[in-house]
């Protein structure tokens, strides 16, 4: 049974996040009712690697329901990201096969990020729990009954961190780390070693969903909302199937839309060096100038070119940065839609029964 094989998989180890030791009765669990659950499962061209996760989700959602920890009618939503490959026709044919399969297909790419989000939009106005992971399954399904349980101990937010990266390459575990650390040093609250595999409450979900950027940073809007959170440690497995969809230009992308999404930081520190630069100028002046009452032949032609180049490149580098920022700027003015759905599986599984559709609350923005 693949169930069991994942089962053997080692053991997770709970911790708290500092500042949430006690919590009241979580929402969803009123009245003594089973959480309606959806997993929201991003896919960009993954063809290769669907045959092998969806039996393992389906096996996991329908052990979860067979124990009476979740509703009869929990899905699995697979959001198809404008795929080139025949992704979104499995989503359709494993749909045709088992009502637990659902899917949201795209007009075009938008990215992963908007895939979330919308899988998230939608499965909000339906679900009580929402859970987010990867196709490729490199994180580890076999927690999922353990974030449940965390959120009827009153968890708003349950963080999927893996722990270690010995999975990554030296490259990859390098610049990770530092770019945990550049965030820090900014300010943003991030959770080390955590990607898109979470449990959030409808609650949740329904403040994320009042962020309204153009090109949300999910893994820093979540923290910011203040709900109470833990985390979930596991051993992130090999890839078995498939190529990684993040090669190094979507995680410099990635990076940088982090940083400038959440701080200014980068601005103000181009002024602190324009001011020391500026600052060493006027000593070279000075130089310059009691060299020439003394007669002193200033030869500096090499040491002027370079600083001339020096300069140039400073102010290339800061006018592009603040080009970034006035760029975001204008795509957030346009208030163009983050992304277009086509063909939607999943609502109509709840169209029928409209009295189970959990309402927003007032000030729940849907777009």
């Amino acid at each position: 049974m693949i169930y069991a094989h994942l089962l053997d998989r080692p053991m997770i180890i709970v911790r708290g996040i500092s500042g949430c030791s006690t919590y009241g009765e979580v929402v969803i669990m009123k009245n003594n009712q089973l959480p309606r659950l959806t997993i929201v499962v991003p896919c960009y061209n993954e063809e290769p690697v669907l045959p092998n996760s969806a039996p393992i989700l389906q096996t996991l959602l329908q052990h979860l329901i067979d124990n009476q920890q979740i509703t009869t009618d929990s899905k699995l939503l697979f959001v198809d990201d404008g795929s080139q490959d025949q992704t979104w026709a499995l989503i359709t044919q494993l749909h045709h096969q088992d009502p637990l399969f659902t899917g949201l297909q795209f007009s075009r790419n938008y990215g992963q990020e908007a895939a979330l989000m919308a899988g998230m939009q939608v499965a909000n106005q339906y679900s009580d729990l929402i859970i987010t992971i990867d196709a490729d399954l490199q994180d580890d399904p076999t927690i999922i009954p353990a974030m449940i349980a965390q959120a009827q101990d009153g968890y708003d937010i349950v963080y999927g961190v893996r722990n270690d990266r010995s999975t990554d390459t030296w490259f990859k575990r390098t610049t990770a780390q530092s770019f945990y650390w550049l965030m820090g040093k900014l300010g943003v609250n991030l959770i080390p070693n955590h990607s898109d595999f979470r449990l959030l409450t409808h609650r949740v979900v329904t403040e994320l969903m009042r962020c309204q950027e153009s090109r949300p940073f999910i893994r820093g809007l979540i923290p910011q909302l203040g709900f109470p959170a833990t985390k979930l440690f596991y051993k992130r497995q090999p890839r078995q199937a498939g190529v990684s969809k993040y090669p190094l230009r979507k995680m410099l992308r990635f990076a940088l839309d982090g940083i400038l999404s959440f701080s200014i930081a980068p601005i103000r520190a181009v002024l602190y060096v324009g001011l020391t630069i500026c600052g060493g100028s006027l000593f070279v002046l000075l130089w310059i100038l009691i060299s020439h009452l003394y007669g002193t032949v200033v030869t500096g032609w090499s040491s002027i070119m370079a600083s001339l180049w020096l300069l140039g490149g400073f102010q290339l580098v800061a006018i592009s940065m603040i080009g970034e920022y006035i760029g975001r700027t204008f795509t957030e003015v346009k208030h163009r839609p983050r992304f277009i759905i086509q063909t939607d599986t999943y609502s109509p599984a709840f169209t029928s029964s409209h009295s189970d559709k959990i309402s927003p609350s007032e000030d729940h923005h849907i777009y």
